[in-house]
Order: C-alpha cells, then sequence, then structure tokens
C-alpha cells in the first residue's frame, strides 16, 4: 500500500506517479507546488523530473505528512524540494510568490477542499502566465471501495467548470488510473 496526497491509502497499481508526472512535460530546471502533497506520492517524481536545477514546493497543512517526504527525500539524496506547512484553502495561503511556478499539481484535494474557489485562485495566482495546473482526482464514476466516497468525490465535469471559473483555459485530459481522472489547464 502506498499514500495518495491526503493519507488515502491505495495500490500502486491504480495510480502510478511515475507514469503520470511523465506526462506532464516537466523539464530540467521547472518550479513546482504540489499542493496538498501529503506523504510526498507526487512530489518525489516531480522532483526527479525537475533535476538538480529545479525547485518542487511539497505544500501541506500537516507537519507530519512533510517529514515523511523529508524522510524519503533524503533517503533518495532529493536536494530539490522545500517543504511548506500551510493552509491552501486560504488565498494567498501557499506563501509562494506570485507568477514564480511553471507547473501546480493537485492530487486529490480537491475532494477535500473547503473552499475549491480559493485553492484555485491561489494556484492561479502563482502560476507564472502559460504555467501549467494537473489536477488529479478520485472519479465519481468508478466503483471501488478504494477512496472517498462517491458522494465526497467531485465529478469532472465540475472539476473542469470550477477551474475554468477560476480564469484557467482546458488543455487536456491525461490518463490517471482506472480509479481516477486526469485534467490539465493552462494559465492565461
Amino acid at each position: 500500500m502506498v499514500e495518495t496526497g491526503k493519507n488515502t491509502p491505495i495500490n500502486a497499481n491504480v495510480l502510478e506517479p511515475g507514469r503520470i508526472v511523465a506526462g506532464f512535460g516537466v523539464r530540467q530546471g521547472d518550479h513546482i507546488a504540489d499542493f496538498g502533497s501529503g506523504h510526498g506520492y507526487f512530489t518525489l517524481p516531480l522532483a526527479r523530473a525537475a533535476g538538480a536545477g529545479g525547485r518542487v514546493y511539497a505544500i501541506d497543512v500537516q507537519e507530519s505528512a512533510l517529514d515523511a517526504i523529508r524522510s524519503a527525500a533524503a533517503f533518495e539524496h532529493l536536494l530539490n524540494i522545500e517543504y511548506v506547512r500551510a493552509d491552501l484553502d486560504i488565498r494567498g495561503g501557499s506563501h509562494l510568490k506570485d507568477r514564480f511556478i511553471d507547473l501546480v499539481v493537485m492530487g486529490n484535494i480537491l475532494f477535500q477542499a473547503q473552499d475549491k474557489d480559493a485553492l484555485l485562485h491561489e494556484a492561479r495566482r502563482v502560476l507564472r502566465e502559460d504555467g501549467r495546473l494537473a489536477m488529479i482526482e478520485w472519479d465519481a464514476s468508478a466503483v471501488s471501495p478504494l477512496g472517498p466516497p462517491p458522494a465526497m468525490r467531485v465529478k469532472k465535469d465540475a472539476a473542469r467548470a470550477a477551474a475554468l471559473q477560476a480564469g484557467f483555459e482546458y488543455d487536456r485530459e491525461f490518463a490517471a488510473g482506472t480509479h481516477h481522472y486526469g485534467l490539465l489547464f493552462v494559465k492565461r
């Protein structure tokens, strides 16, 4: 068992973070924010992809989750991760500079956000022009005992509409496993 962005245990075959991250087109030297990083499910593959010249900001409200990433990153000698304890339900909550980030990854956090609008506006605020937002969420139509109850899941159309409402431009859907959907947006 592995952990998702918010401590939801899943089987590694359900969601393959390395394969998913490879599809984001991360370049060496990119600055990436992993919103709701949890135990680093996406953080570590993002750090590998960004390389020594890049920087990944693991952002989570739980210090224990950030400690878990620190341990795993130290084991792999990944030195390009910054750890930020923050509440992403607050505008400005990431503590990142405006227009500083190339890619924001939100893995399994939209369904948990108390203020989805604030979360998406925070992603838009920190992204550079033409920066990308990758959303990975539990598919409401997938029948599975894994993940949150179906009533808590954000339907794909609702997630897309929320991102568009926050000012993002829809780019494409990407494969995110049998129990998830993935949506990619661009800040214009």
